[in-house]
């Protein structure tokens, strides 16, 4: 692993870091393959119960580096992947555990594409958001600006924000519910670890069959969605977590779960 793409473990919460600050963590092609594979990383390590993906203090992620994409012209630049291979473009949403954002700085661009991917995000009065494609002549990077964003910051939110580029301050973006918690520099990490603690203290089994369920859902009616339910929660029904759950609960102490 590079010095840009950091990973660690500890007490059952991934935190992925982008440590790029010089670069305000702008991905060249290399970092982004190694961004997508420690992501999948945290959501293969049966040790990880939660990840937070921060930045170096005081930004986020500028987006994709442009003068790594200019060494290769235009005409022959491709796409990362087929549009089924969904962990190429969704890496985050992908991630079958859940996903924290602890956004310090700004998010531009594929960095705001990724804000977008987390399940949560808490913020600094540092953290600004901008899907500035249109003046790159493109349409947002990973297809998360044009489906999830309008779901959650209504249509004309996000319109706004992806016709005109412009940057969504952090008091703006709580406002709008985009971030779910805004608070000072030296507590973003403080509080994205409270967060993944009391998710972590969860059935890794239901949450994984959770975030399946929503996101898939998103795209799905009624009928289908029914269909997923009934399969998931009838494997919850078979798994140890469930019998866990019920007997912590009746023997009056902590669950320990195990995720299976």
């Amino acid at each position: 692993m590079s010095d840009h793409i950091l990973y660690e473990l500890a007490d059952s919460i991934a935190t992925l870091t982008i440590n790029r600050a010089e670069k305000k963590n702008a991905m060249t092609y290399a970092m982004l393959g190694e961004f997508i594979e420690t992501v999948q990383r945290a959501g293969n390590d049966a040790d990880a119960r939660v990840l937070i993906i921060t930045g170096s203090p005081g930004v986020f992620c500028a987006g994709t580096d442009l003068a790594d994409l200019a060494t290769v012209p235009g005409e022959k630049r491709g796409l990362r992947g087929r549009a089924d291979e969904r962990g190429r473009w969704w890496p985050i949403v992908e991630c079958p555990i859940p996903v924290i954002g602890a956004i310090d700085g700004p998010a531009v661009g594929m960095g705001a594409e990724f804000t977008s991917q987390c399940d949560f995000r808490i913020a600094t009065p540092n953290a600004r958001f901008a899907w500035n494609f249109v003046h790159r002549g493109l349409v947002p990077d990973t297809g998360a600006g044009s489906w999830l964003l309008p779901r959650l910051i209504g249509t004309a939110n996000a319109l706004r924000l992806l016709y005109t580029g412009e940057f969504l301050a952090a008091e703006d973006a709580l406002a709008m519910g985009y971030v779910h918690d805004l608070v000072q520099p030296e507590m973003l990490m403080q509080t994205a670890n409270e967060l993944a603690a009391a998710i972590a203290a969860g059935s890794p089994f239901s949450q994984r069959r959770i975030k399946s369920l929503v996101y898939e859902g998103l795209g799905a009616d009624v009928g289908e969605h029914m269909q997923r339910h009934t399969t998931a929660l009838a494997e919850c029904f078979a798994s140890n977590d469930h019998k866990e759950g019920v007997a912590s609960f009746l023997e009056r102490r902590s669950a320990t779960f195990t995720g299976t």
